[in-house]
């Protein structure tokens, strides 16, 4: 059953150790089925009770899945592990369209930037005691968010998305809940959910976003959250449209008790108008990072949300790292404030970009998806395949599976720093990797 690997401890949290242990180094893989409780009780020496307690640890840690007399199994894709693993190796002459990162070229310089706010942290050290958020990134961020019609609530700052999601999370839920997410969606947030002992229940996406009869089916399943991508959704570039919100809204109202989490990702890289779902529940946060407008190692987010969610957030992390850097919630002000990136410019260049790669696709008879956002999406029937032979041909692009729950299989483009003039070739290699014929000419 295990093969060459033996599962030791005593106790239950050396059982468990022992067995994160083994899904880590590879000795036992997804889908494996483990020893039953009384069967390795037996073989250790050790009380029935004590494995069934590093078994229920290991499920709240999302690295097992138990299916009743079907026994307990190491999961298809364990929380010890990540999506990360889920990579192609790229070799030198390969042009890497997989990483999900934004345009080097369109950040802007940090250096002057942190400059003046550690000038300004000399004069005013930040000292114990002294308000978490920056005032005036309070106040900005505020004055964007009611611009864009979300409720007013309380602040806080974050090390990133995944980090506020995280905390929201876990200021509400308990290991065992179930959590409505995106597929194909975020793979960071899909093995956040699981490590969190949460269970996933998944929801359709397309152009406009998560699917209204999928979230209206979840919501009465019962599950407690919902995770929804406003806009620039990765992997699919879906935005949430006006009408989708309606709809969502609509099905929301009847399920007051969930908890609604938005993460606005294409917040200063999409020029499409934010249509938010905030306040339609008793208990909902929407996070903005400044990642892939700034600069992902910023690691910034701004958090919005009712009182009591935002005030559980805010008393958890002044137990943790207290704050994130005002050094850098200075220098994140500075960048605003001096219109560091002209939104329009830059939604204007990604558009560009996806729309070249996406036509080019079209006149060959491939589908793809990019509505908004740093990604192009693209279904296709043998993902191992696709992936494989777009290597061969010189390009390395994500596999699907590391944004899938039970979606169809695809491959992910990230089109940020490729230029239109390379759409062409791609696009070619793509559709040859396919198997479909030359580009299609119509008269």
């Amino acid at each position: 059953m295990l093969g060459e690997y033996r599962i030791e401890g005593r106790r239950a949290a050396e059982i468990a150790a022992s067995v994160e242990r083994g899904v880590a180094e590879g000795a036992l893989q997804p889908g494996q089925l483990l020893p039953p409780m009384r069967e390795l009780a037996g073989t250790l020496g050790v009380n029935a009770n004590t494995v069934a307690a590093a078994y229920r640890t290991l499920r709240e840690r999302g690295v097992i899945e138990t299916a009743g007399r079907r026994g307990s199994r190491v999961r298809s894709k364990p929380a010890t592990t990540g999506r990360d693993y889920i990579a192609v190796e790229v070799t030198e002459g390969v042009r890497d369209v997989s990483a999900g990162n934004p345009d080097p070229a369109l950040l802007p310089a940090l250096g002057p930037a942190f400059a003046a706010a550690a000038e300004e942290g000399d004069r005013e050290p930040v000292l114990y005691g002294d308000a978490a958020v920056e005032p005036e990134l309070a106040g900005r961020a505020r004055a964007d968010l009611d611009a864009d019609g979300v409720p007013d609530g309380p602040l806080a700052v974050t090390s990133g998305s995944l980090d506020a999601i995280e905390r929201v999370l876990a200021a509400h839920l308990r290991p065992g809940d179930t959590v409505a997410v995106e597929d194909p969606g975020w793979g960071s947030l899909l093995d956040l959910v699981p490590a969190l002992g949460l269970r996933t229940a998944p929801v359709g996406v397309d152009d406009e976003g998560p699917l209204v009869e999928d979230v209206r089916r979840v919501l009465e399943d019962g599950v407690r959250a919902l995770i929804v991508t406003d806009r620039a959704q990765n992997p699919t570039g879906a935005a949430v449209s006006a009408t989708r919100a309606r709809a969502l809204r609509a099905v929301l109202r009847r399920h007051p008790d969930v908890l609604l989490i938005e993460d606005d990702h294409g917040h200063r890289i999409v020029d499409l108008p934010l249509h938010p779902l905030a306040g339609t529940t008793r208990c909902w946060a929407l996070v903005r990072s400044v990642a892939k407008a700034y600069g992902p190692d910023l690691r910034l987010a701004v958090l919005t949300g009712d009182d009591v969610t935002l005030d559980r957030v805010r008393g958890r992390q002044r137990l943790g790292p207290g704050w994130v850097s005002r050094v850098t919630q200075r220098a994140v002000v500075r960048l605003w404030r001096e219109g560091a990136v002209d939104v329009r410019e830059v939604a204007g260049v990604y558009g560009r970009r996806r729309d070249a790669l996406i036509g080019a696709l079209a006149r060959r008879g491939v589908e793809a998806h990019g509505r908004s956002g740093l990604n192009v999406w693209v279904p296709v029937p043998d993902e191992t395949g696709a992936v494989a032979r777009l290597l061969q041909a010189g390009w390395a692009v994500a596999p699907g599976a590391r944004f899938r729950v039970g979606a169809p299989p695809g491959i992910r483009i990230t089109v940020a720093d490729l230029p239109e003039a390379d759409a062409e070739p791609l696009a070619e290699v793509i559709a040859t990797a396919l198997g479909r014929s030359a580009e299609r000419r119509y008269v």
